[in-house]
């Protein structure tokens, strides 16, 4: 809570003028962004008419559970678009109508067309489905180096054990290899730039993790301005999670059209963060949550959620390769099962790993 507290104090004394901006008065979203100039972060005003224009955000982060990472979810040799509906329509059947998904730049390095071909057929999945998509760029978690090609096999009872940095390290720390991921950032934006099927386009996940701290913030910067001279129809946002990366927080929170963030904490501490970041007068999307030996439970952080008007995406949706049942940091290298699963909501023959969870989800979506 501490951390928390600081966080505030810091943004605050940053120099935020929008911090204690009001809400918008109602108004369509196209006036809103008449009266806004382009490449600029979007006024509070426009992010809440963006808001209000759309369903309570509810979904989960996606990976078919037939891919172990981001490389194996979008090369042509593997993408899966049998597994992508099949488990899209679990996610509809809930209610559920957003969610986020991971990219990686050495996919579209390999075949740019190709790349963007499949990213418009997973849309289309998605949208038959009735669910937007938010796509995230750059991460900094997991493994540091990616290669183009088969990918590794699950480690047994290991937490996303081939999940992939992007673009990597030490390539996210120097600027001199960050630089030519411009085209990639800028052909993606610009090919889906006004395309509805697409929510919100997330730059960075996590910026700074993997020890990487302020080393990140080049390239952070770099992806806004980069997004920014696109400007696409959807905002652009950088979700805050570590409360004591005072640089990296403040750059995203000023930067960010809506306010992103990730908590896996339980509900008190999540209630708070939820105060305080309600400050910027923007709308609150939590883009990741729900870590269940974290007591951070869809029954008792999802209600919250829709009783604040905070949009909901939790990690994981069909138990698959990238072992995220698996808690971070308690291995069960037998691959047994965990007495309790981490995250995820269905089993991969589309059972829920809990009936009560599922029943909820669809309560909450109006289902």
């Amino acid at each position: 809570m501490k951390k928390l507290l600081l966080f505030l104090f810091v943004l605050l004394a940053g120099g935020s003028s929008y911090a204690q901006q009001p809400r918008a008065a109602t108004g369509k979203t196209h006036a809103a962004r008449a009266a806004q100039p382009a490449g600029q972060r979007w006024t509070a005003a426009r992010a809440q008419a963006w808001y209000r224009a759309h369903p309570w955000i509810s979904g989960a982060n996606f990976t078919p559970s037939t891919a172990i990472n981001q490389l194996e979810m979008w090369q042509a040799a593997t993408f899966d678009p049998v597994t992508i509906d099949r488990e899209l329509g679990w996610a509809e059947g809930i209610g559920f109508n957003t969610m986020r998904v991971f990219l990686h730049s050495l996919a579209w390095k390999q075949d740019p067309k190709g790349f963007k071909e499949r990213l418009n057929t997973y849309l289309a999945l998605a949208d038959k489905h009735h669910i937007q998509t938010m796509f995230v760029f750059f991460d900094d978690c997991w493994n540091k180096q990616a290669t183009i090609g088969a990918q590794p096999t699950p480690k047994p009872g290991i937490h996303n054990s081939g999940w992939l940095q992007d673009p990597g390290d030490p390539a996210s720390r120097d600027s001199a290899t960050f630089m030519a991921l411009r085209p990639y950032v800028q052909d993606v934006l610009s090919s889906f730039r006004h395309d509805k099927r697409i929510l919100l386009w997330d730059l960075y996940n996590e910026p700074g993790n993997s020890g990487k701290l302020t080393a990140s913030l080049p390239l952070l910067r770099n992806v806004f301005a980069w997004a920014r001279a696109v400007d696409p129809d959807q905002p652009l946002s950088v979700g805050l999670w570590a409360w004591d990366f005072q640089a990296l927080n403040t750059y995203q929170a000023l930067h960010s059209d809506i306010i992103t963030y990730h908590s896996y904490d339980e509900a008190a501490i999540h209630q708070r963060l939820i105060e305080l970041l309600e400050t910027h007068g923007r709308p609150l999307i939590c883009t990741e949550y729900m870590a269940r030996p974290r007591n951070s439970r869809f029954a008792t952080i999802m209600p919250m959620l829709k009783t604040q008007n905070v949009g909901a995406i939790n990690w994981g949706l069909v138990d698959g390769k990238t072992n995220t049942k698996y808690q971070w940091d308690t291995p069960l290298p037998d691959g047994s099962e965990p007495a309790e699963w981490f995250h995820e909501v269905f089993r991969r023959d589309g059972t829920p790993y809990r009936k009560e969870e599922t029943e909820l989800i669809r309560r909450l979506n109006g289902r």
